[in-house]
C-alpha cells in the first residue's frame, strides 16, 4: 500500500504518520504522493569532525517493529549542493541510517548513503542523471540493506551493514537542504512491508 496515496492532513493520523520538524508546507501531488517545501539549512548528519552536526530536517515517519522492507520513489529539486530526498530508519539522534538521491558537492546527482552509529559514515554511490529513483531499506535483525532502482523492480545493492537498534524504530521520508535557501522534494510513493528478505544483498 502506498501510504502517500490520497494523503491529507486529515488522514495522517489514520495512517499513523507523523512529522518531525514539519516542513514549510506540504501538499498532495496531482496523481499520488506529496510535495514537500523544505526550509533552508536542514539535514541529518552527525559530523565525524564535529563541525557541521544537524538533526533538523523534515521527517515524515511511521513506527515499525521488527524486520521490514521500506521503499520510496523520490524526485528532488536539485537547487543547491546536498539537496536530497531520502528514506531513513531511525532510533535516536545518533543511531540511524538514510539513503538519499542527492545533489553532491562533486557536481553530480548520486545515490548517497549515510550510516550513523555515534557519528556519521557518509558514502557517495552511483551517479545518475534521471529525475527520480526508487530507494529501499531492509531490516533483518541488526542487519540493514540499502538498494536503489530506476524502476520499482530491478534493485541494485548500495551497502549492507550492522546497526544495533531496538525492535521499534521510526521509518520514513526525509527532505533535506543542508546548505541552500530551501528547495522542494516530491515523494511519489512510500511503502512498508513487515517481512524479512531472503537475500539482504539483493533486497528480495
Amino acid at each position: 500500500m502506498n501510504l502517500l496515496k490520497d494523503l491529507s492532513r486529515e488522514t495522517l493520523d489514520a495512517r499513523s504518520l507523523k512529522w518531525d520538524h514539519a516542513p514549510r508546507r506540504w501538499e498532495p501531488l496531482p496523481k499520488e504522493g506529496v510535495r514537500v517545501a523544505v526550509p533552508p539549512r536542514v539535514d541529518y548528519f552527525q559530523d565525524p569532525a564535529g563541525v557541521n552536526t544537524k538533526d533538523n530536517a523534515p521527517f515524515l515517519w511511521v513506527g515499525v517493529s521488527g524486520d521490514f522492507v521500506a521503499r520510496a520513489r523520490v524526485r528532488p529539486s536539485f537547487a543547491a549542493v546536498w539537496d536530497a530526498g531520502a528514506i531513513m530508519v531511525r532510533c535516536d539522534e545518533t543511531h540511524w541510517a538514510k539513503l538519499c538521491y542527492e545533489n553532491t558537492d562533486l557536481g553530480t546527482t548520486a545515490v548517497v548513503s549515510v550510516v550513523t552509529n555515534g557519528t556519521s559514515d557518509d558514502a557517495n554511490g552511483v551517479d545518475l542523471t534521471v529525475p527520480d529513483v526508487w530507494l529501499q531499506i531492509c531490516r533483518a535483525g541488526e542487519m540493514i540493506g540499502m538498494h536503489y532502482g530506476l524502476e520499482e523492480g530491478g534493485l541494485r545493492m548500495v551497502r549492507v551493514f550492522r546497526l544495533s537498534m531496538p525492535p521499534a524504530v521510526q521509518v520514513g521520508l526525509v527532505a533535506q537542504c543542508p546548505a541552500g535557501p530551501g528547495t522542494t522534494v516530491d515523494f511519489h510513493s512510500f511503502e512498508i512491508e513487515p517481512r524479512t528478505v531472503k537475500d539482504l544483498r539483493a533486497g528480495v
